[in-house]
């Protein structure tokens, strides 16, 4: 008596929008990620590598490591910087963050970066 049962409970199948619904939450996870983490970190990717590729000499610039100089000399890979009368640095381009200015204004901003 007890074994019949438990066979026709296990022999219904779910429905399709049943399984749909169970997506639902995974789909609506996925774009609250990609609007508040993905594209603001790829909007911010692009605008470091606009920066990076609009670089001329003379401007002053703070790099990874906290150097900050004026730009002396430029190549495709490497930034020379000027930390000092004579004083000469190189540092690869990616590790260059940004102006002074400009690196100043995020650290003091309430999103913190």
């Amino acid at each position: 008596m007890f074994g019949t049962s438990l066979a026709y409970a296990a022999d219904a199948a779910p429905a399709a929008p049943n399984q749909m619904m169970s997506f639902v939450p995974l789909i609506l996870i996925f774009v609250v990620f990609y609007f508040l983490l993905i594209r603001p970190q790829q909007k911010k990717a692009k605008e470091h590598q606009d920066f990076l590729s609009n670089m001329k000499k003379g401007d002053t610039v703070v790099s990874s490591g906290g150097l900050i100089g004026s730009i002396t000399g430029l190549t495709d890979t490497v930034v020379t910087l000027e930390v000092a009368d004579n004083v000469r640095v190189k540092v690869s381009r990616p590790y260059i963050l940004g102006t002074v200015s400009n690196v100043k204004a995020d650290a003091c901003s309430p999103k913190g970066g």
